[in-house]
């Protein structure tokens, strides 16, 4: 016989579930961002977010796990279990057969991930240097990221639409630069630019020097 105390209908416990991982990561986020990855403590985040420890541990593991899944969800832009290469924007980009379109509308997209990410990111970064763990998650991502930019430099390669004295390898060399969150972090938190500027100088350089 069912306990009509103790049953919780499953989709009530998803949205308990959800709103819980939810707080987590939104206290963890400001957390990082303040104190820093090795001074923030889980029952710091735990209290900030009013999420008991215990499930806290149930829902992450780790203070790494829960980085890592404020970092997935800050690339994304929401929860939604789709990954980025296939979400409807990247995916039609990929269909567009103009090369200058292409690079600007991934230049839209990577700036909007970085905006989203770039404290979090550095955070990471930091803590890449004494964490292992914290460490192998930033080489998860940047090999992520790799892969990703990779996509948009083959399909042009397979198309003849990069410079003809550019190979796919070199071109992947210049957008991991031009592209990378340390290249956006330079220009807009140290110098000052706007988003809006760093993307408008990303698709001009990408168009000038891969096409």
């Amino acid at each position: 016989m069912t306990d009509p105390v103790n049953s919780i209908p499953p989709g009530r416990e998803q949205a308990r579930t959800r709103a819980a991982r939810l707080a987590v990561v939104d206290a963890a986020r400001h957390l990082f961002v303040d104190r820093g990855f090795t001074a923030t403590t889980i029952a710091a985040i735990s209290a900030a977010a009013a999420v008991p420890e215990p499930t806290v541990y149930r829902l992450f593991a780790s203070k790494v796990g829960i980085l890592k899944t404020l970092l997935d969800l800050s690339i994304a832009g929401d929860d939604e279990p789709v990954a980025v290469p296939e979400r409807p924007g990247v995916v039609s980009l990929l269909d567009e057969e103009d090369p200058c379109r292409v690079l600007a509308g991934f230049a839209v997209i990577t700036t909007q991930i970085n905006q989203r990410t770039s404290d979090v990111y550095h955070v990471l970064g930091q803590a890449a240097d004494s964490d292992p763990a914290a460490g192998d998650l930033f080489r998860t991502l940047r090999d992520q990221r790799d892969q990703g930019q990779g996509r948009i430099v083959q399909v042009l390669h397979e198309r003849r639409q990069l410079r003809a004295d550019l190979d796919a390898a070199h071109a992947a060399d210049i957008v991991h630069a031009v592209m990378s969150p340390e290249v956006y972090r330079l220009l807009v938190v140290d110098r000052g630019w706007t988003p809006d500027r760093y993307q408008l100088w990303a698709t001009d350089t990408l168009i000038r020097q891969l096409t």
